[in-house]
């Protein structure tokens, strides 16, 4: 009998589900029934009706890391529909994941969109082509404690708007729609704000809270100027060699919070890009331990394929590099001529997108298109030298290079029905 396993892994901005490598089946031992003898005396013959068969309670998950580079916080994703195909009975809500030493491993419920499927998620560290099992059966799913969130987001109302998130090792913030209006600073930019995080715990309430982000007082700060630029990430259509781009984002939600993953949607509504009319619903998803956010843009327009620049913003003594093995462009820069360290931002596609530069006066830009009806996936990423993570431009040039070889040989989760029981 062949039972179903699927692969479905997603790493630091892996690709989805649908991009993993293909589904493979796998034996599984065929259940025993017991031999039932014939007795010689007069007593009454015992019933040989077969018993029913096992019904699986538990699912294995089997992942292994496919290349010779170390993979730490290595998200894993499994999708509930697959996991019912081999333990019906499990659900997500009521499913916990277990180590093969017997440990209880930090999981995350994710609801699926539009009422789809939902996702189980964990993190785990894997060695150079090392191989791990887990265990999926059913228990109580504790609650969470507030140190094992490692990602946060939200609509910051209070000023102006923003929708600001973070993890464990960057922190980033968008514009929305009251800023445009605001008599004190008004500023209409879709570019995307990078934040300098010292420290591992989240940041972003507190900061609000004091309303004092741009000093570092040893947590970290708002160095990073975005004005009407791209900023870190932010993008545009590239028309009649310009570059169009849209107003601050229109509405905002949260489909996921922590503790291991966030996911939000941001609107923007349509704006002019040379004639066309081109509206976007920006999807973004970071995860604990990553520098990357994964972006994943979707266009409403009648022009497809669409040209897209995605681009960071040019600021003195900024050094920007394209790649074209990773297919990214990323810019080492210094922070007040260097007084306060150096900053990194970088947009990786990919593996074998096309991509090529452009820039403008104040961006420089990496240009790509999009397919039609499919989103954008891209990703971008930051880091401060001062954090003590990545200590030069070459430190940074490595995590763009290790980002790409992870999308282009993701970590393979092959599913198999557990030990089942008897109804």
């Amino acid at each position: 009998m062949l039972a179903l396993a699927g692969a479905c892994a997603a790493g630091c901005g892996s690709p989805p589900q649908a991009e993993c490598p293909a589904a493979v089946t796998e034996p599984t031992a065929a259940v025993a029934t017991p031999a039932v003898s014939a007795s010689a005396s007069a007593a009454p013959t015992p019933s040989t009706a077969p018993r029913a068969p096992a019904t699986p309670d538990a699912v294995l998950a089997t992942v292994t890391n496919p290349s010779g580079v170390a993979r730490s916080h290595e998200t894993i994703v499994l999708v509930e529909a697959e996991l019912e195909k081999l333990a019906p009975a499990l659900q997500l809500g009521k499913t916990v994941v277990v180590d093969a030493a017997g440990a209880v491993v930090l999981s995350q419920v994710v609801a699926g969109a539009n009422g789809g499927p939902g996702e189980l998620v964990f993190q785990t560290e894997l060695g150079p082509n090392e191989q791990k099992t887990f265990r999926l059966r059913a228990g109580e799913r504790k609650p969470a404690q507030p140190g094992d969130y490692k990602v946060y987001g939200r609509f910051v109302r209070e000023r102006h708007d923003d929708f600001a998130w973070e993890n464990d090792l960057v922190a980033h913030r968008m514009y929305g729609p009251e800023l445009e209006t605001t008599k004190k600073e008004p500023l209409v930019s879709s570019g995307i704000d990078l934040w300098a995080k010292r420290v591992p715990r989240l940041l972003v309430n507190e900061w609000y809270m004091t309303d004092d982000y741009h000093q570092d007082h040893g947590d970290g700060a708002d160095f990073y100027a975005v004005g009407k630029t791209r900023g870190c990430g932010g993008l545009g259509i590239w028309a009649n060699e310009k570059l169009a781009v849209s107003r601050n984002f229109s509405a905002s939600r949260v489909l996921a919070n922590g503790p291991i993953r966030l996911v939000f949607e941001l609107d923007y509504a349509p704006w002019d890009a040379g004639g066309t009319k081109v509206s976007e619903t920006k999807r973004v998803t970071l995860d604990a331990g990553a520098f990357f956010d994964r972006f994943e843009s979707t266009f409403t327009t009648k022009r497809m394929p669409l040209p897209v620049a995605i681009g960071i913003a040019k600021h003195p003594g900024g050094v920007a590099t394209l790649d074209p093995a990773t297919a990214s462009l990323r810019v080492w820069e210094p922070v007040d001529g260097g007084k306060s360290g150096n900053l990194a931002c970088a947009v990786v596609l990919p593996p074998g997108s096309p991509a090529t530069e452009k820039a403008t006066d104040d961006n420089f830009l990496l240009l790509t298109a999009s397919k039609p009806g499919e989103p954008l996936r891209y990703y971008v990423g930051s880091a401060w030298d001062r954090a003590g993570h990545v200590a030069d431009a070459e430190a940074w040039a490595a995590e763009v290079q290790k980002l790409s070889a992870r999308l282009g040989a993701p970590a393979r989760v092959v599913l198999s029905a557990g030990p089942g029981r008897r109804d």
